[in-house]
């Protein structure tokens, strides 16, 4: 593929210009899917080789070998992080690097090369600025930044691809989720292999798709999304199809061990560190659904959902019900959180890092 053109000067006038139509984007239609932005970020390298300097282009379409190995093997890792627009209007992300470590570690265990970690935050932060006028108002959303790592040469034989592409782009939302969330224990279907050898504690594009059938019969019965057991014995809990998940029972809050088959979240360990400030006592351990059904609350995290309380949850003939809205532990954390990513709780653990 041709290389990408670099972003002139004239576009960056474009960009403040844009700056000044901030006021036109009906933030209130926006939910959580696609809009087109202005720019997206390119950086490319060869197998063997470091990734080298990227550049901003149009937003759009990209071209690819019908060979590429992301097409045909599925070589590729991505990410999620948000940019947030504070109350004094600044511009914030939360935790880069602690994606760009994640998606080092998933690039590696496809057998792909990975920019470095100031690589990846510098690109994160060029795309973001590119892109300043879709940062929605304080109280009214976010940018969602979702980075790609592609395995993007020509391959036949099973090999990993020889040319790689890292492609960024942003999209405004709101909550990926509304209101709690109605859940269910299906045992038909697995999200991940058990043991450390799996692609389940790496965000793989080749996780997500083979949830779609076991999603869509939970949603045709009437839930919301399924929570997932452990494959090896079908007695513990893992992960809902795209997030992670904490049991609160007195003051003791539980989750499952990032290790192997979960997904090591960074809304998760964020959350974690949070709960202790507050003098919550917070375990990582195998949770037995048994557990699950006796708690007082529920409750999911993520870079999409955030933190979103559980209303319910079915196992086989059994629907255990929970503590949500005002006054929960859930809501204490969610307003915390929250509160750190929009500069209205003071960041002591330097998570946030600011723009522009």
């Amino acid at each position: 593929m041709d290389p990408p053109p670099i972003l002139t000067s004239s576009d960056y006038a474009a960009t403040s210009a844009g700056e000044e139509r901030h006021a036109e984007i009906k933030w209130d239609e926006i939910g959580f899917g696609i809009v087109s932005t202005d720019f997206m970020y390119v950086m490319k390298c060869s197998k063997g080789e470091d990734f080298g300097d990227g550049s901003l282009i149009p937003y759009g379409n990209i071209e690819l070998p019908p060979s590429a190995g992301i097409l045909n093997y599925g070589q590729g890792v991505l990410e999620g992080l948000k940019a947030y627009r504070t109350k004094d209007g600044s511009i914030v992300l939360f935790r880069p690097e602690e994606n760009a470590r994640r998606i080092k570690i998933g690039a590696e265990r496809m057998c792909m090369p990975s920019p470095s970690v100031e690589q990846f935050v510098h690109a994160i932060k060029k795309t973001v600025i590119a892109n300043k006028r879709w940062v929605p108002p304080f109280g009214q959303g976010s940018l969602y930044i979702r980075p790609l790592l592609l395995g993007t040469g020509s391959v036949l034989g099973l090999s990993p691809s020889p040319e790689y592409m890292l492609l960024i782009y942003t999209t405004p939302v709101k909550s990926y989720h509304k209101g709690p969330l109605n859940l269910v224990i299906k045992d038909e279907l697995y999200r991940a292999i058990s043991g450390p050898g799996g692609t389940g504690g790496i965000k793989s594009i080749t996780n997500y798709s083979p949830a779609y059938k076991a999603l869509n019969e939970a949603r045709e019965e009437g839930f919301f999304d399924i929570l997932y057991l452990d494959a090896a014995t079908g007695k513990f809990i893992e992960e809902v199809t795209g997030c992670n998940i904490f049991v609160v029972k007195g003051n003791s809050i539980t989750t499952p061990e990032a290790v192997g088959t979960i997904l090591p979240g960074i809304t998760r360990k964020s959350i974690i560190d949070i709960a202790i400030d507050l003098g919550y006592q917070v375990e990582e351990r195998g949770v037995p659904v048994e557990e699950l059904l006796q708690a007082d609350e529920v409750f999911c995290t993520g870079t999409a959902v955030v933190i979103n309380p559980v209303f319910s949850v079915t196992y086989n003939k059994t629907k255990a019900k929970y503590k949500t809205g005002s006054g929960t532990i859930s809501s204490k954390l969610y307003e915390t959180l929250t509160g750190i990513q929009t500069g209205l709780v003071q960041d002591i653990r330097g998570w946030t890092l600011q723009v522009d």
